[in-house]
C-alpha cells in the first residue's frame, strides 16, 4: 500500500517566518517536502474563511506561522492570529474535524532549523491523524461560521475586551468571553448545518435531528428562528418539511 503523503498549506509572515523558511533553504536544511507555503504580510491576516476554504479544497493540515509574540512587524498581528486560530479550531471541532489539524507556530527570521523541526513534526502529526475525511455538509457549514459577522466581531474585539471592558466600563473576564463565544459559535453552526442539509433536500425536524445527531426540539427552535428570518421555509405536506428560501 502507498504511503499516506498528507497535503498540507502553510500560511507564512513576511517578516519572520517565511525568512526562516528561506534561510532553511539558503542552510541546505532538510524538512518535509509535503509543505506548500503562501506568503502573507501578517500572521494576523490569515482570515479564518481562508483556512476553511484550504480544507474544503483538500488539504489534510493547514500551518500558520509568525513573529513570536513581541516581535511582530505590526505590533498585535500575531497575537490576532492566535485568537483567530483559537476560535476557528472550536468550530473545526463542531465540523467533526480534528483541531490539531490547524497547526500556529512562532518562528523568527533566524530559526531556520526551528522552521525545518515544525515542519516535520506538524507533517509527522498529519500523517499520524490519516487522510481529512470530513463530510462536504459540515465544511460547509464551518465555512460559513467562520463568516458570521458575530464571530469576526466577536474575534477582531476579544484583546480590547478583555483589557479595557465593555462599553459600560465593566471588567470582562475571560471565561464569560468564551462562554459567549461558544454559545454564538454552537448556536450558528446547528443553523448553518441546518441549512446545508436542506439545500440537499426538504426535510421535515424529524428527519434533520436524525441527519445531524441532535436533538428534536433543538432543531425546531432553530427551524422557527430561521423562518422568522426568511432562511427556510414550510412545505405544506405531510409531514411537514421544509426547505431552503429562494427568496
Amino acid at each position: 500500500m502507498k504511503e499516506f503523503s498528507p497535503k498540507i498549506i502553510g500560511f507564512m509572515c513576511n517578516w519572520c517566518s517565511y525568512a526562516g523558511a528561506d534561510l532553511a533553504g539558503i542552510s541546505r536544511i532538510k524538512y518535509a517536502p509535503n509543505l506548500r507555503i503562501i506568503r502573507v504580510l501578517c500572521s494576523g491576516r490569515v482570515d479564518p474563511y481562508i483556512v476553511l476554504t484550504a480544507f474544503e479544497k483538500g488539504a489534510d493540515g493547514v500551518l500558520v506561522a509568525g513573529c513570536h509574540p513581541g516581535d511582530c512587524h505590526y505590533i498585535s498581528g500575531n497575537y490576532q492570529a492566535e485568537k483567530k486560530v483559537k476560535t476557528t479550531r472550536k468550530i473545526l471541532k463542531k465540523a467533526k474535524i480534528d483541531e490539531r489539524r490547524l497547526g500556529l507556530e512562532w518562528i523568527s527570521a533566524a530559526e531556520g532549523q526551528r522552521f525545518a523541526d515544525v515542519v516535520n513534526e506538524f507533517t509527522a502529526l498529519i500523517k499520524k491523524l490519516g487522510p481529512l475525511q470530513a463530510e462536504p455538509q459540515m465544511v460547509k457549514a464551518a465555512k460559513e461560521e467562520v463568516a458570521d459577522f458575530r464571530i469576526r466581531w466577536l474575534v477582531g474585539k476579544e484583546i480590547d475586551l478583555l483589557e479595557k471592558g465593555n462599553v459600560y466600563g465593566e471588567d470582562v473576564l475571560q471565561e464569560e468571553f468564551d462562554k459567549v463565544m461558544d454559545d454564538i459559535i454552537g448556536t450558528q453552526f446547528l443553523r448553518n448545518s441546518i441549512l446545508a442539509a436542506l439545500e440537499e433536500n426538504p426535510m421535515s425536524a424529524k428527519e434533520l435531528a436524525e441527519k445531524l445527531g441532535v436533538p428534536t426540539d433543538s432543531v425546531v427552535e432553530n427551524l422557527i428562528q430561521l423562518k422568522r428570518g426568511q432562511k427556510v421555509r414550510l412545505i405544506e405536506d405531510h409531514p411537514l418539511r421544509y426547505e431552503v428560501s429562494t427568496w
